[in-house]
């Protein structure tokens, strides 16, 4: 890549605070390690696929919706003109944030998360002339491939939160293919995610989000990782407390 295409790349470099920022004393989304890390001191994002790892409550969420809203992207999921609305349930952190983006013009971008993407479905199959009608008739797994193929098709900033919760083992491996050959074509994307397959993508950025706050870490490190290797060895030394009368 050269020139503006290089710096499409990478359309977001970092999020940081806003100046001048202000929130309520006691908010609980700013209490999170991972999200007061990124107010305090920033966070650069890499080209290519970063991974958001952590515990349930760590905030992986929590930012990558606060990314959607900094980058005027409907934080229930889809574009920058998606108007789908459920119930607002999402942090004000996205108007506390600032994205430093490269220059050369705006990227394409969309946003998918699993937990809203019946609401999705709904909106797009009601636009005029829509050819997303059919999502609805999919299962949840191949409906949620299919919106991928469809929307994230060009170099941009894309955000997926947990995808890996509407999938199959075959399936979170096509959605790694996937992913691999829109960072190869230029495509910057930032995943929250709790699966130990997708995060093994080789070339990805993992941050891990916990107590510590935010860092980066190598697959085989990862919390993630060890549970799953752990408990697929000897599944009965967790399945004995578990189930123990």
């Amino acid at each position: 890549m050269e020139g503006r295409d290089r710096q499409l790349a990478r359309p977001v470099r970092r999020v940081e605070r806003e100046p001048g920022a202000e929130w309520e004393t006691g908010a609980w989304w700013a209490g999170i390690p991972a999200v007061r890390a990124v107010l305090d001191a920033g966070l650069d994002l890499p080209a290519g696929v970063t991974f958001l790892v952590g515990e349930n409550g760590s905030g992986k969420s929590t930012l990558i919706e606060a990314l959607a809203q900094a980058y005027g992207l409907n934080p229930e999921g889809g574009s920058r003109s998606a108007m789908h609305r459920t119930r607002r349930t999402e942090s004000p952190l996205g108007a506390a944030l600032r994205l430093v983006r490269s220059p050369g013009g705006r990227a394409d971008a969309y946003f998918l998360r699993a937990e809203t993407t019946h609401g999705l479905y709904t909106y797009l199959e009601e636009l005029p002339d829509s050819r997303d009608t059919d999502l609805h008739e999919r299962s949840h797994g191949e409906g949620f491939l299919a919106l991928l193929e469809r929307k994230f098709t060009r170099p941009g900033f894309y955000l997926l939160d947990e995808p890996e919760a509407a999938l199959s083992f075959t399936s979170t491996l096509s959605l790694m293919s996937r992913v691999a050959a829109l960072a190869e074509d230029g495509a910057q994307l930032v995943v929250a995610t709790h699966s130990p397959v997708l995060t093994a993508l080789p070339g990805a950025t993992v941050l891990e989000l916990g107590e510590h706050g935010i860092r980066p870490a190598a697959w085989s490190d990862l919390a993630v990782v060890e549970h799953f290797r752990a408990f697929l060895d000897r599944p009965d030394r967790y399945l004995r407390h578990l189930l123990a009368p």
